[in-house]
């Protein structure tokens, strides 16, 4: 059985799994995938399903804000309040 396994979602990398006394350890390859970072799974595709649950929450997190920064952009706004001495 290896020791150290490469994480990849869709065709990136999310982070490499060593085997330690206490588990897998997860080491995240890029800032998407930091709220693994340091965790440990009972095997390395445990923690590939928790990567794939990562990616996909935090996409969905960026679908659910675009609509809000649509319609500050077609109000004209940069999305910061405007305040206008009167």
């Amino acid at each position: 059985m290896a020791d150290t396994y490469i994480i990849e979602v869709g065709s990136g990398p999310a982070g490499i799994v060593v085997r330690d006394q206490a588990g897998y350890r997860f080491f995240a390859a890029t800032h998407d995938f930091n709220p693994l970072e340091g965790r440990y799974f009972r095997n390395a595709r445990d923690a590939e399903r928790a990567a794939m649950r990562c990616d996909h929450d935090r996409r969905a997190a960026v679908t659910t804000q675009r609509p809000a920064e649509a319609a500050a952009s077609a109000a004209g706004s940069d999305g910061d309040a405007l305040v206008r001495a009167g």
